[in-house]
């Protein structure tokens, strides 16, 4: 038993998911989002409020640019991806407070959180695979 609770205990400690980023930034948490993903991709399109650092630059730029006592939280495309992942490896070898998104944008823009390019904010849908979705007639009844 104890194995168990250890391991999922060490799971949320170094993971979180879209919707719990979101009520962070909502409630004004101290973290930095991350996006680890590569230029053409942060150029289609991002979460608002995060930071692009691509992984492979995250050695380099942190130190100058990122202080180390705030919490860093890193995403990259979807479950599909790793570059999540490999952007947490370098925060923490530099010795940052850092947690993967699980999902990434993916499962971000599924959610419907707000999403932003170069021209502006992105258009925001709720996929009804991924989370509960109320129609317009349920909640004219609530």
């Amino acid at each position: 038993m104890t194995d168990v609770l250890d391991y999922f205990s060490a799971k949320l400690r170094h993971e979180t998911d879209a919707s719990d980023v979101y009520a962070a930034q909502k409630a004004g948490d101290d973290f930095v989002l991350v996006d680890v993903r590569g230029e053409e991709a942060w150029t289609q399109g991002r979460i608002v409020g995060a930071l692009h650092m691509p992984y492979r630059d995250i050695a380099e730029r942190a130190p100058r640019e990122l202080d180390p006592s705030v919490p860093v939280v890193v995403y990259c495309w979807s479950p599909g991806c790793n570059a999540g992942a490999k952007g947490a490896l370098e925060f923490a070898k530099l010795g940052y407070s850092v947690r993967e998104m699980i999902g990434g944008y993916e499962y971000w823009v599924r959610e419907g959180q707000p999403t932003e390019n170069d021209e502006g904010p992105l258009p925001r849908e709720f996929d009804p695979q991924v989370m509960v979705v109320r129609t317009q007639s349920a909640l004219a009844g609530s």
